[in-house]
Protein backbone atom coordinates (compact mmCIF):
# COMPACT_ATOMS: atom_id res chain seq x y z
CA UNK A 1 0.00 0.00 0.00
CA UNK A 2 1.73 2.96 -1.08
CA UNK A 3 1.37 6.27 1.28
CA UNK A 4 -0.96 9.47 0.05
CA UNK A 5 0.14 12.82 0.61
CA UNK A 6 -3.19 13.94 1.36
CA UNK A 7 -6.34 12.77 3.49
CA UNK A 8 -8.87 10.57 1.74
CA UNK A 9 -11.62 12.58 0.62
CA UNK A 10 -14.13 13.50 3.47
CA UNK A 11 -11.41 13.63 6.34
CA UNK A 12 -9.10 16.19 5.67
CA UNK A 13 -7.99 18.37 8.53
CA UNK A 14 -8.61 16.09 11.33
CA UNK A 15 -7.32 16.35 15.07
CA UNK A 16 -5.04 13.71 16.00
CA UNK A 17 -4.20 13.81 19.67
CA UNK A 18 -1.13 11.56 21.31
CA UNK A 19 -0.68 10.83 24.65
CA UNK A 20 2.87 10.18 24.83
CA UNK A 21 5.70 10.36 27.51
CA UNK A 22 7.33 14.02 27.57
CA UNK A 23 8.35 15.22 23.76
CA UNK A 24 12.14 16.14 25.02
CA UNK A 25 12.41 12.40 26.47
CA UNK A 26 11.61 10.51 23.14
CA UNK A 27 14.43 10.04 20.67
CA UNK A 28 14.39 11.63 17.19
CA UNK A 29 16.21 8.67 15.59
CA UNK A 30 14.15 5.51 17.20
CA UNK A 31 10.64 6.57 18.59
CA UNK A 32 7.47 5.40 16.65
CA UNK A 33 5.32 8.42 18.26
CA UNK A 34 7.23 11.01 16.38
CA UNK A 35 7.05 8.85 12.84
CA UNK A 36 3.26 8.76 13.41
CA UNK A 37 3.13 12.76 13.88
CA UNK A 38 5.32 13.72 11.19
CA UNK A 39 2.70 11.09 9.20
CA UNK A 40 -0.23 12.85 10.28
CA UNK A 41 1.55 16.83 10.03
CA UNK A 42 2.55 15.48 6.54
CA UNK A 43 -0.63 14.81 5.28
CA UNK A 44 -2.67 17.99 6.85
CA UNK A 45 -3.79 17.05 9.70
CA UNK A 46 -3.56 19.01 12.84
CA UNK A 47 -1.90 17.82 15.53
CA UNK A 48 -1.04 17.98 19.25
CA UNK A 49 0.53 16.10 22.38
CA UNK A 50 0.09 15.33 25.92
CA UNK A 51 0.74 13.31 29.21
CA UNK A 52 -0.66 11.91 31.55
CA UNK A 53 -1.04 14.68 34.25
CA UNK A 54 -2.62 16.82 31.07
CA UNK A 55 -5.91 14.62 31.20
CA UNK A 56 -9.02 15.45 33.09
CA UNK A 57 -12.65 14.43 33.47
CA UNK A 58 -14.72 17.70 34.22
CA UNK A 59 -18.72 16.98 35.26
CA UNK A 60 -18.37 13.77 33.04
CA UNK A 61 -16.59 15.58 29.75
CA UNK A 62 -12.95 14.72 29.10
CA UNK A 63 -10.48 17.89 29.10
CA UNK A 64 -6.97 18.06 27.37
CA UNK A 65 -4.10 20.63 28.28
CA UNK A 66 -2.50 19.36 24.61
CA UNK A 67 0.05 21.05 23.02
CA UNK A 68 -0.24 21.99 19.04
CA UNK A 69 3.10 20.17 17.20
CA UNK A 70 4.05 20.08 13.96
CA UNK A 71 6.56 17.23 13.69
CA UNK A 72 9.03 15.87 9.93
CA UNK A 73 11.30 13.46 9.53
CA UNK A 74 15.06 15.41 8.44
CA UNK A 75 17.07 12.41 7.02
CA UNK A 76 17.23 10.08 9.87
CA UNK A 77 15.99 12.53 12.65
CA UNK A 78 12.71 13.43 13.70
CA UNK A 79 12.27 17.31 14.01
CA UNK A 80 9.26 18.92 16.54
CA UNK A 81 8.31 22.60 16.88
CA UNK A 82 5.77 22.21 19.91
CA UNK A 83 3.42 25.15 21.20
CA UNK A 84 1.89 26.07 24.49
CA UNK A 85 -0.68 23.92 25.49
CA UNK A 86 -4.61 24.99 24.88
CA UNK A 87 -7.64 23.50 26.44
CA UNK A 88 -8.52 20.65 23.60
CA UNK A 89 -12.27 19.23 24.47
CA UNK A 90 -12.80 15.63 23.75
CA UNK A 91 -15.69 16.45 21.69
CA UNK A 92 -12.61 17.98 19.05
CA UNK A 93 -10.33 15.09 19.12
CA UNK A 94 -11.16 12.65 15.84
CA UNK A 95 -8.11 10.76 16.56
CA UNK A 96 -6.50 9.43 19.78
CA UNK A 97 -3.21 7.35 20.31
CA UNK A 98 -2.02 6.02 23.36
CA UNK A 99 1.46 5.86 23.16
CA UNK A 100 2.96 6.17 26.40
CA UNK A 101 5.73 3.33 27.66
CA UNK A 102 4.71 1.14 30.61
CA UNK A 103 4.47 0.18 33.32
CA UNK A 104 1.01 -0.95 33.25
CA UNK A 105 0.56 0.39 36.40
CA UNK A 106 -2.47 1.96 38.75
CA UNK A 107 -2.02 5.10 37.08
CA UNK A 108 -2.18 3.56 33.63
CA UNK A 109 -5.19 1.66 34.60
CA UNK A 110 -6.85 4.70 35.85
CA UNK A 111 -6.05 6.70 32.32
CA UNK A 112 -7.49 3.78 30.53
CA UNK A 113 -10.74 4.45 32.94
CA UNK A 114 -10.81 8.07 32.00
CA UNK A 115 -10.21 7.35 28.34
CA UNK A 116 -13.58 5.48 28.16
CA UNK A 117 -15.32 8.99 28.14
CA UNK A 118 -14.12 9.51 24.67
CA UNK A 119 -17.27 10.46 22.24
CA UNK A 120 -17.49 7.49 20.34
CA UNK A 121 -16.56 9.29 17.18
CA UNK A 122 -13.02 8.97 17.96
CA UNK A 123 -10.89 6.17 16.70
CA UNK A 124 -8.76 5.26 19.34
CA UNK A 125 -5.46 3.25 18.72
CA UNK A 126 -5.11 1.41 20.75
CA UNK A 127 -8.89 0.82 22.23
CA UNK A 128 -8.41 1.10 26.32
CA UNK A 129 -10.70 -1.34 27.30
CA UNK A 130 -8.02 -3.98 24.71
CA UNK A 131 -5.80 -2.11 26.42
CA UNK A 132 -7.02 -3.12 30.23
CA UNK A 133 -7.64 -7.30 29.11
CA UNK A 134 -3.98 -7.87 27.62
CA UNK A 135 -0.44 -7.90 29.58
CA UNK A 136 1.86 -8.40 27.34
CA UNK A 137 3.37 -11.32 28.30
CA UNK A 138 0.44 -12.98 30.54
CA UNK A 139 -2.01 -12.59 27.20
CA UNK A 140 -0.16 -14.99 25.31
CA UNK A 141 0.08 -17.97 27.45
CA UNK A 142 -3.51 -18.68 26.31
CA UNK A 143 -2.28 -19.59 22.70
CA UNK A 144 -0.13 -22.91 24.28
CA UNK A 145 0.00 -24.30 20.69
CA UNK A 146 2.42 -21.51 19.25
CA UNK A 147 3.98 -20.59 22.52
CA UNK A 148 6.62 -22.13 24.50
CA UNK A 149 6.42 -24.36 27.73
CA UNK A 150 5.29 -21.39 30.64
CA UNK A 151 4.21 -20.75 34.19
CA UNK A 152 2.87 -17.83 35.86
CA UNK A 153 3.48 -18.31 39.25
CA UNK A 154 4.61 -16.88 42.71
CA UNK A 155 5.47 -20.25 44.16
CA UNK A 156 8.88 -20.83 44.91
CA UNK A 157 8.17 -24.85 44.24
CA UNK A 158 7.16 -24.75 41.24
CA UNK A 159 9.79 -22.45 40.18
CA UNK A 160 11.83 -24.78 41.14
CA UNK A 161 10.26 -27.79 39.50
CA UNK A 162 10.02 -26.00 36.57
CA UNK A 163 13.07 -25.24 36.51
CA UNK A 164 14.43 -29.00 37.01
CA UNK A 165 12.21 -30.22 34.14
CA UNK A 166 13.77 -27.87 31.79
CA UNK A 167 16.93 -26.92 33.12
CA UNK A 168 17.67 -23.88 31.40
CA UNK A 169 14.42 -21.53 31.72
CA UNK A 170 13.76 -17.69 31.23
CA UNK A 171 12.51 -16.08 34.08
CA UNK A 172 10.90 -12.32 34.17
CA UNK A 173 8.44 -10.02 35.97
CA UNK A 174 5.08 -10.36 34.84
CA UNK A 175 4.90 -6.51 34.87
CA UNK A 176 8.04 -6.04 32.61
CA UNK A 177 8.98 -3.86 29.92
CA UNK A 178 12.00 -2.94 27.39
CA UNK A 179 13.90 -6.25 28.42
CA UNK A 180 14.50 -5.18 32.33
CA UNK A 181 14.59 -7.73 35.01
CA UNK A 182 14.93 -10.55 32.31
CA UNK A 183 17.22 -13.75 33.99
CA UNK A 184 18.68 -16.71 32.15
CA UNK A 185 18.58 -19.52 34.87
CA UNK A 186 20.14 -22.96 34.07
CA UNK A 187 19.62 -26.20 36.71
CA UNK A 188 22.56 -25.79 39.16
CA UNK A 189 22.92 -22.33 39.37
CA UNK A 190 23.84 -21.13 42.87
CA UNK A 191 22.02 -17.72 42.16
CA UNK A 192 18.30 -19.72 41.25
CA UNK A 193 16.85 -19.26 44.27
CA UNK A 194 18.13 -15.56 44.75
CA UNK A 195 16.80 -14.43 41.20
CA UNK A 196 13.31 -16.22 42.09
CA UNK A 197 13.27 -14.59 45.32
CA UNK A 198 14.37 -10.84 44.07
CA UNK A 199 11.52 -10.95 41.46
CA UNK A 200 9.21 -12.39 43.96
CA UNK A 201 9.97 -9.83 46.97
CA UNK A 202 6.87 -8.04 46.78
CA UNK A 203 4.42 -10.60 46.04
CA UNK A 204 4.64 -9.94 42.57
CA UNK A 205 4.22 -12.72 39.71
CA UNK A 206 6.83 -14.39 37.77
CA UNK A 207 6.57 -15.41 33.93
CA UNK A 208 8.70 -18.75 33.76
CA UNK A 209 9.19 -19.91 29.82
CA UNK A 210 11.70 -23.05 28.96
CA UNK A 211 14.60 -21.35 26.78
CA UNK A 212 14.72 -21.50 23.33
CA UNK A 213 17.60 -22.09 21.65
CA UNK A 214 16.95 -19.84 18.78
CA UNK A 215 16.99 -17.14 20.96
CA UNK A 216 20.77 -16.65 20.12
CA UNK A 217 19.47 -15.88 16.29
CA UNK A 218 17.53 -13.51 17.96
CA UNK A 219 14.19 -12.41 17.83
CA UNK A 220 11.91 -11.18 15.38
CA UNK A 221 9.61 -8.23 15.96
CA UNK A 222 6.44 -8.48 13.51
CA UNK A 223 4.10 -5.20 13.51
CA UNK A 224 0.46 -5.64 12.57
CA UNK A 225 -2.03 -3.29 11.31
CA UNK A 226 -5.34 -4.21 11.54
CA UNK A 227 -4.57 -7.83 11.89
CA UNK A 228 -2.17 -7.58 8.69
CA UNK A 229 1.85 -7.39 8.98
CA UNK A 230 3.41 -3.78 8.24
CA UNK A 231 6.76 -4.98 8.96
CA UNK A 232 9.22 -6.94 10.73
CA UNK A 233 12.64 -6.46 11.98
CA UNK A 234 15.37 -9.07 13.72
CA UNK A 235 16.52 -7.89 16.70
CA UNK A 236 20.13 -9.25 17.97
CA UNK A 237 21.60 -9.05 21.04
CA UNK A 238 24.68 -7.53 21.65
CA UNK A 239 27.85 -9.90 22.66
CA UNK A 240 28.06 -8.95 26.57
CA UNK A 241 23.84 -9.53 26.69
CA UNK A 242 21.16 -12.26 26.71
CA UNK A 243 18.31 -9.46 25.78
CA UNK A 244 17.52 -8.72 22.34
CA UNK A 245 15.34 -5.67 23.19
CA UNK A 246 16.94 -2.49 21.72
CA UNK A 247 16.67 -0.80 24.93
CA UNK A 248 18.96 -3.13 26.40
CA UNK A 249 21.18 -2.74 23.20
CA UNK A 250 20.06 -5.24 20.62
CA UNK A 251 20.97 -4.63 16.71
CA UNK A 252 18.38 -4.56 13.96
CA UNK A 253 18.48 -6.66 11.00
CA UNK A 254 16.85 -7.75 8.22
CA UNK A 255 14.15 -10.86 8.18
CA UNK A 256 11.89 -12.74 6.39
CA UNK A 257 8.34 -13.95 7.30
CA UNK A 258 7.71 -17.64 7.32
CA UNK A 259 4.78 -19.47 6.74
CA UNK A 260 4.99 -20.17 10.76
CA UNK A 261 4.38 -16.67 11.34
CA UNK A 262 1.69 -16.40 9.29
CA UNK A 263 -0.03 -19.45 11.11
CA UNK A 264 0.57 -17.75 14.39
CA UNK A 265 -0.66 -14.02 12.96
CA UNK A 266 -3.63 -16.00 11.66
CA UNK A 267 -4.23 -17.63 15.74
CA UNK A 268 -4.48 -14.53 17.24
CA UNK A 269 -5.45 -11.19 14.89
CA UNK A 270 -9.24 -12.24 15.44
CA UNK A 271 -9.08 -11.89 18.86
CA UNK A 272 -6.99 -8.57 19.08
CA UNK A 273 -9.04 -6.88 16.74
CA UNK A 274 -12.02 -7.81 18.68
CA UNK A 275 -10.74 -6.05 21.58
CA UNK A 276 -9.62 -2.75 19.23
CA UNK A 277 -6.19 -3.61 18.87
CA UNK A 278 -5.67 -2.22 15.70
CA UNK A 279 -1.70 -1.54 15.84
CA UNK A 280 0.36 -4.50 17.49
CA UNK A 281 3.53 -5.61 17.70
CA UNK A 282 4.92 -9.45 18.31
CA UNK A 283 7.72 -11.36 19.16
CA UNK A 284 8.83 -14.34 17.54
CA UNK A 285 11.27 -16.64 18.76
CA UNK A 286 12.47 -19.49 16.12
CA UNK A 287 8.64 -20.89 15.52
CA UNK A 288 7.06 -19.64 19.12
CA UNK A 289 5.28 -16.66 20.32
CA UNK A 290 6.77 -15.08 23.30
CA UNK A 291 5.00 -11.67 23.60
CA UNK A 292 2.44 -9.93 22.19
CA UNK A 293 3.07 -5.63 22.62
CA UNK A 294 -0.27 -3.22 22.67
CA UNK A 295 0.50 -0.32 24.81
CA UNK A 296 3.16 1.70 22.31
CA UNK A 297 4.30 -1.00 19.85
CA UNK A 298 8.00 0.49 18.51
CA UNK A 299 10.32 -1.01 15.71
CA UNK A 300 8.94 0.85 13.45
CA UNK A 301 11.36 3.37 13.04
CA UNK A 302 14.21 0.48 12.31
CA UNK A 303 11.93 -1.39 9.74
CA UNK A 304 11.57 1.93 7.91
CA UNK A 305 15.72 1.98 7.39
CA UNK A 306 16.09 -1.58 6.67
CA UNK A 307 13.33 -0.98 3.68
CA UNK A 308 13.56 2.11 2.87
CA UNK A 309 9.73 3.03 3.17
CA UNK A 310 8.21 4.74 5.56
CA UNK A 311 5.10 2.77 6.95
CA UNK A 312 3.59 5.22 9.64
CA UNK A 313 1.82 6.47 6.89
CA UNK A 314 0.17 3.09 6.23
CA UNK A 315 -1.02 3.79 9.32
CA UNK A 316 -2.33 6.89 9.32
CA UNK A 317 -3.87 5.52 5.83
CA UNK A 318 -5.47 2.70 8.02
CA UNK A 319 -6.90 5.75 10.75
CA UNK A 320 -8.30 7.52 7.94
CA UNK A 321 -10.56 4.79 6.50
CA UNK A 322 -11.42 4.17 10.06
CA UNK A 323 -13.04 7.14 10.61
CA UNK A 324 -14.47 7.49 7.05
CA UNK A 325 -16.13 4.20 8.22
CA UNK A 326 -16.99 5.53 11.22
CA UNK A 327 -18.77 8.82 9.99
CA UNK A 328 -20.79 7.18 7.85
CA UNK A 329 -22.22 4.47 10.32
CA UNK A 330 -23.20 7.69 12.15
CA UNK A 331 -24.60 9.31 9.81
Amino acid sequence: MKHRLRPLQGVADMNFLYLIDPLETLHPKKDTSLALMAAATEKGHSVYWLTWRELSLVSGNLMFHAHEVKVKIAGEYAQAESGAARLLPAHEVDVFFIRTDPPFDLNYLTHMWLLEYLPSKTVILNEPAGLRTVNEKIFAARYRSIVPDTVITADKNLYREFLNRHGHIVAKPATGFGGSAVFLVRRGDSNAMVIFESLTRNGEFVILQEYLPAAAQGDKRILLLGGEILGAVLRLHADEDHRNNFAAGGSAQPTEITPRDKEIISLIKDDLLKLGLHFVGIDIIGSSLVEINVTSPTCLREINTLTGKRHEFNVIDYVEELCKKRAEKNK
